[in-house]
């Protein structure tokens, strides 16, 4: 038998520096997260089907690896002779690996709401899997950083979210970071004064969120080509011809959704874009953009971007979600969350030779086979005061090449050698 030496497709094997660049950058998150009171928590990879198809991961939902019943279960699946072959395989699944970590994160509050803190800020960080066509910056398997304040009606979610993350990024070095901000309300109110249905506006959105990359003319295009009225499609369009990302949103917006909002929604961006770029320092900001959209159906308000000055990347999004708890525990229940794009984020410090500082010193311990248990004992003594006073050290078997041993080493930020012979 001959076997493969390279990953399944669509997941990574990492070597040392890489590793040691996503741990580094795993702890800042962690420790950032944890100063603002949130609290790790961890749920399995592996999740019931029946949640994972509930309708409410949109289009991840295609992308579910299955998991295929097992043993008497899977021998004694029922299957009608009437099924299309998708239908009779699924009859033999009853479980998948997560797709994300905010459905898992649901059924985690509804079946332990009574052991957690009211409200609970939660974090999270774990694999994820979808069946997704890989490319460059997209895997089948990566690593996703959520935080979620979930039984929060108020605005101090947003605000303590935004915040975070906005210090998360300046400490990684990404200074100057923009995140962008939007109500899926204010969406709404757009497109109901504009004259669409409230059916279309999920196809009015997504047509909307390539505002970017088609341009205004393109978003009208497509518009038309969806069968939409000309006066509707004009009248919605000129929401954005000019430029409102720099406005104050009560002052450019209570007026003319009157009627069509409630102002507090609209007053609420308000207070989040003074409140949390009143503590930025500068290293981070918050702005309004009226464009955004965020591709999730299941975003009932608010919703953020966070974007990296000098590239097109978005490096993570959120926003509240007042509806999807409430399917699993059967009350509803406000949660916000925010999801880091930390494979994104890995990417941008690698290209840009990103170093992870090294705090401790690390001595490599050179040792030759053969050395006199006396030898070993002074060694491993000298080693363990080392360690003690916090130095890294590293015993290992000196080489042949010795030389191109030490190279090798250096690499890895040892720069201090001890040899020890026989």
């Amino acid at each position: 038998m001959q076997y493969i030496k390279t990953p399944t497709n669509g997941m990574n094997d990492f070597l040392p520096e890489e590793a040691k660049l996503r741990e580094y950058v795993l702890r800042q998150i962690k420790d950032t997260y944890s100063d603002f009171g949130f609290m790790l928590m961890e749920t399995p990879s592996v999740e019931h089907i029946e949640n994972l198809t509930s309708k409410q991961g949109g289009e991840n939902e295609k992308l579910i690896f299955k998991i295929l019943k097992r043993g008497e279960k899977l021998l004694n699946a029922d299957i009608p002779d009437d099924l299309d072959n998708a239908d009779r395989l699924d009859r033999f699944v009853d479980s998948g690996l997560r797709y994300d970590l905010t459905v898992p994160l649901a059924r985690y509050y509804a079946n332990n709401t009574a052991k957690l803190p009211a409200p609970f800020k939660a974090l999270q960080i774990g694999n994820v899997w979808r069946a997704d066509r890989p490319q460059k910056g997209r895997f089948r398997q990566f690593t996703q950083c959520d935080i979620d304040i979930l039984g929060d009606w108020s605005i101090l979610s947003e605000i303590e979210l935004v915040s975070s993350t906005g210090t998360i990024l300046a400490k990684l070095g990404f200074k100057g970071a923009a995140i962008r901000i939007n109500d899926r309300r204010i969406l709404g109110a757009m497109a109901k004064k504009s004259g669409f249905s409230e059916g279309d506006f999920e196809k009015v959105f997504i047509i909307l969120d390539k505002l970017d990359k088609i341009g205004i003319d393109g978003v009208k295009t497509e518009l038309e080509k969806s069968g939409f009225a000309q006066t509707s499609i004009e009248d919605y369009c000129r929401w954005f011809e000019k430029d409102v990302k720099d406005k104050i949103p009560s002052d450019f917006f209570v007026d003319k959704l009157d009627g069509y909002i409630d102002p507090s929604v609209i007053q609420n961006i308000d207070k989040v874009l003074s409140s949390v770029n009143a503590v930025s320092s500068g290293e981070f900001s918050v702005v309004f953009d009226p464009t955004l959209v965020r591709g999730m159906a299941y975003y009932t308000g608010t919703i953020f971007e966070a974007n990296i000055p000098g590239t097109n990347l978005s490096v993570g999004g959120g926003g509240r979600y007042d509806k999807m708890i409430g399917n699993f525990t059967g009350n509803e229940v406000p949660a916000c969350g925010f999801s880091i794009g930390f494979e994104r984020i890995i990417g941008l410090l690698t290209e840009s030779g990103f170093e992870v500082p090294e705090p401790k010193e690390k001595i490599a311990f050179l040792v030759d086979n053969g050395l006199e248990t006396g030898q070993l004992l002074k060694m491993f003594e000298d080693v363990k005061k080392l360690r003690e006073s916090g130095t890294n050290v590293m015993i290992t078997s000196r080489s042949k090449n010795a030389k191109f041993q030490k190279e090798t080493l250096r690499k890895f930020g040892y720069n201090q050698f001890k040899e020890f012979f026989r």
